[in-house]
Parts: C-alpha cells; structure tokens; sequence
C-alpha cells in the first residue's frame, strides 16, 4: 500500500516495461517486465506502453557480464519506438530486477533526451549485492 501511495503521488503519465529483443521474446515467450507493468497498471489505473520504448540490439544477458561489460553491452541497444514520447512528462520504468542500474540508466537517457521531464524507475528485485 505504501508503494501504492507513492505511486499515485508521482502522478506517472505511463508505466514502461523494460523491453526484451524480438528474438529473446519469441524464445521465452513472455516479457516478465511487462507482465509486472500490466498488474501495477491494472492495480493502480496506469496506462502501460509496451512499444515506448523498444530494444533494437539482441544483447548478451546484462546478469553475464561485469560492470564496464554491462555499459558498453547497452550502447545503443534502445530506440524510440513511438513518435508520441513528447506527450508524456513523467514516467516509470518497470523492470524485473535491478543490478548496477545500466539498463534502467540507458532507457532513461533515451527518455529524458526525447523530451520526457521525469523518470522513475521501480524493480521486483534487486542483485545478490546490490
């Protein structure tokens, strides 16, 4: 509940969900960041975008690399995938687990460089570490 309120306090315009490669999409079969988007958009009346946001390089597992690996593993790996990202002023980025950040960091950039003011992020889980 209590992150429920801080939620609804933020006022987020959007929920997007970290996006996987068509090809890690179409082998897992699911996307378990969009899974938990959906029932905290369901839960708390949020839109979810799904395709806000899109991952364009079949990149190697972030969990299989160290830190310097992580960054370089992520540049350039997103894109825009819609042209109405202006329209949305904060957002929040859902992802299933947080490590050192890379990928939350990289889609945040992204974001914020297309004209989006804020940008939260909320995790299930972190790293064993972290």
């Amino acid at each position: 509940e209590a992150f429920a309120d801080y939620v609804r306090w933020l006022s987020p315009d959007a929920l997007i969900p970290v996006p996987l490669h068509e090809k890690r999409l179409a082998a897992r079969g699911y996307n378990q960041a969009a899974l938990l988007a959906e029932e905290i958009g369901k839960a708390l009346h949020i839109p979810v975008y799904e395709k806000l946001v899109v991952r364009e390089k079949n990149t190697v597992p972030q969990k299989t690399l160290n830190r310097v690996e992580r960054q370089n593993n992520l540049k350039k790996a997103f894109n825009i995938g819609r042209n109405d990202v202006k329209l949305y002023d904060r957002i929040i980025l859902v992802d299933d687990i947080y490590t050192t950040g890379t990928t939350l960091d990289e889609i945040a950039a992204l974001l914020k460089e297309h004209g989006v003011s804020k940008v939260y992020c909320v995790t299930l889980a972190c790293g064993s570490g972290v």
